[in-house]
């Protein structure tokens, strides 16, 4: 079920844009508006699920395949050469959408050194 208040079940709905990369019956994928990394998007699920704390059992397969969807998107993005992922979780843990997400960020970092 959907939060008719919520930023990100508006924007899995096309009620607000995004750039979108990805999108199927459970799960939308969506570039950062505010990137921290060259490549930067986030996953969510369509359904509302308030955060990683959240979750049940029943919700494992979910999170497998939001998952396995950031390895694919994330070389799709060019992120050949690795990337990371971030799950804010509640308001101590940075979370700042009340919605479950996938941060997804790799690219060049030129401000790191490279061995």
């Amino acid at each position: 079920m959907q939060n008719d208040d919520c930023l990100f079940c508006k924007i899995s709905r096309g009620e607000i844009p995004s750039k979108k990369i990805y999108e199927d019956e459970e799960v939308f994928a969506f570039h950062d508006i505010n990137p921290a990394a060259p490549v930067h998007f986030l996953i969510i699920p369509k359904r509302h699920i308030t955060s990683l704390a959240e979750v049940s059992p029943e919700d494992g397969q979910l999170l497998g395949k939001m998952l396995v969807l950031a390895k694919k998107l994330a070389l799709e993005q060019g992120c050949g050469n690795g990337f990371r992922i971030v799950i804010n979780t509640g308001r101590d843990g940075g979370q700042e959408v009340p919605h479950l997400h996938i941060h997804v960020l790799g690219g060049p970092q030129p401000w790191k050194r490279r061995s």
